[in-house]
C-alpha cells in the first residue's frame, strides 16, 4: 500500500513534527508540506524522506514571515496531487487535512487542533495582535473565509485521530465529526529523573502570543524572590526582554541537551497556555520536575492536582502567583517516581502501537467497504 504523509509546514522540530516523525517510522513515505527548511530538522529521521513543498516555498522571505501568507494556505494544500497513493495520513494543526483525495483513497488525519486562530482562540489572537480599523475588518474577513473552508475540508477526512480529549471535543464542536484519542508521542527514554533540584522555575516555549509567556514574566516581576528561566525564541522575544525584571532570564534558543539539563534541575515547570496537549509538560515529568499549568485543555489530562503538579484556574497574574505559592508550601510532597510513571504512559512506543492498530483496523474496514 503506497502511503503519502501530509504536514502543514516543516520549519522547526516541535511536538507536531515529532509526532509526524513517529508516524513516518511506521508508515514511511513522501511528505507533502506547504514549506520546509531541512536545516531546521536537525537529526530528525524526517530528513531521510522525500519532501515536496508547495508554490509558497518560492515566495520571498516566506520561511520567516510564513504566517502572513495564511490566506494562500488552502489553495496551496489543495494543489498537491496525491492520486498515486492508497493511504493518505495528514498531520494537521492548520490546513494539512484539506488535501484533495478521491473515493478509492483512505485519508486518516491526526489532528493536533482545529485551526486555533480561526476558532477557539480567535478573539484572543485578535486582541493580542491589536489590529484596529480597516486592518481588523480585513483580518476578520479572511478568518471568516478560513472558517468556511476549514469546515468544508474536514469532510474530506475519513477518520480523525485527536491528540487529546480537549481536541476531540473541538473536532466534534466545529466539524461535527467523532475523533479517536491517541496522545502524542514523547521520547521519555531521552529524559532522566534528577533529584538535586535547584532554586529556579522554568518555562520552555515558542515566544508567540497565545503561549502567554508574558503572563509568566509579569507574575515573576511581582515575586522578585523567585527566579525564572525562559527558554525559546519567537516574535515576542524583544517584547519580553523589555518587561523582564532582574529575576527573569531570557536565554533564547538553546541546544536540546542544554534545555534538558535546565529542565532536569528546575524545581518546577510553568505552562500558562491553553494548549491542545503540551508535550513539554510530559518531558518535564519525565525529568522528575512537577508542572504548574493553566487548568484548561490538554493540561488537565497530564497534570493531576497535588500529585504531578498544580493547576491554576485563570490566565491571570494573581492566579499564577497563588499556584506558585501553593507549590512552595507543598513541593516536598511531589514524588519523582510518580512523576516519571505518569510520563511513561505517553512514551513513543505506546503511541506507535496504538496508532498502527488504529490505522490497520481502518485499512481493513475500508477494504471491506470497497468490496
Amino acid at each position: 500500500m503506497k502511503t503519502a504523509l501530509v504536514h502543514d509546514w516543516l520549519l522547526t522540530i516541535g511536538g507536531a513534527e515529532k509526532t509526524l516523525e513517529a508516524i513516518y517510522q511506521i508508515y514511511p513515505g513522501p511528505i507533502f508540506t506547504l514549506l520546509a527548511d531541512k536545516k531546521k530538522l536537525g537529526s530528525s529521521s524526517l530528513k531521510q524522506a522525500p519532501i515536496y513543498t508547495s508554490f509558497l516555498q518560492k515566495f520571498p522571505l516566506v520561511k520567516k514571515w510564513y504566517r502572513y501568507y495564511l490566506p494562500f494556505y488552502p489553495l496551496a494544500i489543495e494543489e498537491f496531487d496525491l492520486r498515486n497513493y492508497d493511504l493518505v495520513i495528514s498531520s494537521s494543526h492548520a490546513v494539512a487535512k484539506g488535501v484533495i483525495t478521491h473515493d478509492s483513497q483512505l485519508h486518516i488525519c491526526y489532528c493536533h487542533t482545529p485551526m486555533r486562530y480561526a476558532w477557539h482562540l480567535h478573539h484572543q489572537y485578535m486582541e493580542l495582535l491589536e489590529f484596529k480599523g480597516l486592518k481588523r475588518k480585513l483580518a476578520n474577513l479572511i478568518f471568516h473565509y478560513l472558517r468556511l473552508w476549514d469546515v468544508s475540508s474536514a469532510l474530506r477526512v475519513d477518520y480523525f485521530i485527536a491528540n487529546s480529549k480537549a481536541t476531540a471535543a473541538r473536532i466534534k464542536k466545529y466539524y461535527g465529526k467523532e475523533a479517536h484519542v491517541i496522545y502524542p508521542p514523547v521520547d521519555v527514554g531521552n529524559f532522566k529523573p534528577y533529584t538535586k533540584k535547584e532554586d529556579f522555575y522554568i518555562t520552555i516555549s515558542r515566544l508567540v502570543p497565545y503561549k502567554r509567556v508574558a503572563l509568566i514574566v509579569q507574575a515573576f516581576a511581582e515575586i522578585p524572590e523567585r527566579r525564572l528561566v525562559v527558554i525559546g525564541e519567537g516574535p515576542e522575544y524583544h517584547k519580553l526582554l523589555g518587561i523582564a525584571p532582574t529575576n527573569v532570564e531570557l536565554l533564547g534558543y538553546l541546544s536540546p541537551q542544554v534545555v534538558k539539563d535546565y529542565l532536569q534541575k528546575a524545581k518546577a515547570f510553568i505552562f500558562a497556555a491553553e494548549e491542545d496537549f503540551g508535550v513539554v509538560m510530559v518531558e518535564a515529568l519525565a525529568c522528575g520536575t512537577p508542572v504548574i499549568a493553566f487548568g484548561k485543555g490538554g493540561a488537565k489530562e497530564i497534570v493531576k492536582e497535588s500529585e504531578t503538579g498544580i493547576l491554576f484556574p485563570e490566565q491571570s497574574v494573581t492566579s499564577l502567583k497563588e499556584a506558585i505559592s501553593r507549590f512552595e508550601k507543598n513541593q516536598d510532597r511531589f514524588d519523582i517516581t510518580t512523576l516519571r510513571k505518569k510520563a511513561e504512559s505517553f512514551d513513543i512506543s505506546c503511541f506507535q502501537k496504538k496508532f498502527k492498530n488504529f490505522v490497520e483496523d481502518k485499512i481493513s474496514q475500508f477494504a471491506d467497504f470497497k468490496t
